[in-house]
């Protein structure tokens, strides 16, 4: 297994140095364009955002669709695979059928959708600045179904696998709903995470590693090489994303993050399982897709707001906390998840080495 590491840790290496160089590039360029943040003075629900306003309006002006170089990169490293493998310089492309078809498609789908949003954000166009709820939903619908179809039509994934603390559990015509509910739940997820500097990409990173790490004890090296350059890509942001941020992530970026880690957990879900794990793993951005979920319902149903606001990060600013307060115990807090989900994961493995 060790001798993979070599070429995962080259793409990664050059990749990160490849990102890093161009964002100060691609920075200059967005200001040149004026692709400048809107900040959304009205909530989902079309409310006004008065405390959202009061605590972000400092941030107008900042450049924002910085996911747009996470696409370019990602599409860069993998024409260079291309091109290695013809000259036979490596032996497989980071394009491959059984391995990364899925999660790239998760990914390059997802991402052109906020990439559209992010314009559409920038040009102020919209009641809410940018795509409306249903044309996101729209979107999403899609392609999740889509990959839905691929998992159960193409790959005959009809069951969910609860290793370690289970076995394998026939859902049948269940699986392809099961999926595509998740798709759009894990995009939201991430994509409401993403409003403070530093925080989504932070949590993210950690997310992308532990996968990158069950997908390597699969033996799954080019799905593990995809995810090590998703990881390059975002920690060389987070030099121009952590407080004060040079540039924001915009939909583009959450969107794709979103579709690259829920195609990823249904591969290893198909393969070996990590339900479970991810479910420890994925925690905090539960917290946050609920606390924003709870937030909407309860205006639908009971006409009144259940927190002063919502998802959760935003209450912590709320209560007074500082933004870099919350984001760093936030990546803490990830970080600690992140070693509890690989000490699951290493406990379906460590049992196959021994004597």
């Amino acid at each position: 297994m060790l001798v993979y590491l070599l070429p995962i840790l080259g793409f990664i290496l050059i990749t990160f140095i490849i990102t890093l160089v161009c964002y100060p590039w691609y920075i200059a360029l967005l200001k040149k364009l004026k692709a400048w943040k809107t900040i959304r003075n009205h909530t989902a629900t079309g409310e006004k955002s008065e405390i959202f306003v009061r605590l972000h309006e400092h941030k107008a002006g900042t450049p924002t669709m910085g996911g747009g170089l996470f696409l370019v990169v990602m599409l860069v490293m993998i024409l260079a695979s291309l091109l290695l493998q013809k000259l036979q310089l490596i032996t497989h492309s980071l394009r491959n059928q059984q391995e990364t078809y899925i999660i790239l498609f998760g990914f390059f789908s997802m991402g052109i959708i906020g990439l559209i949003d992010d314009i559409l954000n920038i040009k102020n166009i919209g009641k809410v600045k940018g795509l409306s709820i249903r044309a996101k939903m729209i979107g999403m619908i899609l392609f999740s179904a889509w990959i839905s179809y691929r998992f159960y039509v193409k790959l005959g994934v009809d069951y969910v696998n609860l290793r370690p603390f289970a076995g394998r559990l026939e859902i049948w015509f269940l699986s392809p709903l099961l999926t595509f509910i998740s798709t759009i739940l894990i995009v939201n997820a991430i994509n409401i995470s993403d409003g403070l500097d530093g925080l989504a990409s932070g949590m993210s990173s950690i997310v992308l590693v532990v996968l990158a790490v069950a997908t390597f004890l699969n033996h799954t090296y080019i799905a593990t090489t995809v995810l090590g350059v998703a990881v390059a890509i975002l920690i060389a942001f987070m030099f121009y994303n952590i407080n004060p941020a040079k540039l924001f992530m915009g939909d583009s970026g959450a969107f794709a993050l979103g579709g690259i880690i829920a195609s990823t957990l249904y591969l290893l879900n198909m393969r070996i399982g990590v339900i479970l794990p991810f479910a420890v793993l994925f925690l905090l951005f539960i917290v946050e897709l609920g606390s924003s979920a709870l937030q909407m319902f309860w205006k639908k149903c009971f006409k009144k707001k259940l927190f002063p606001i919502a998802p959760f990060h935003h209450y912590l600013e709320h209560k007074g906390m500082k933004e870099g307060t919350i984001v760093m115990k936030l990546w803490l807090i990830q970080g600690i998840l992140g070693l509890t989900a690989i000490a699951i994961l290493l406990g379906q493995y460590l049992p196959q080495f021994r004597p």
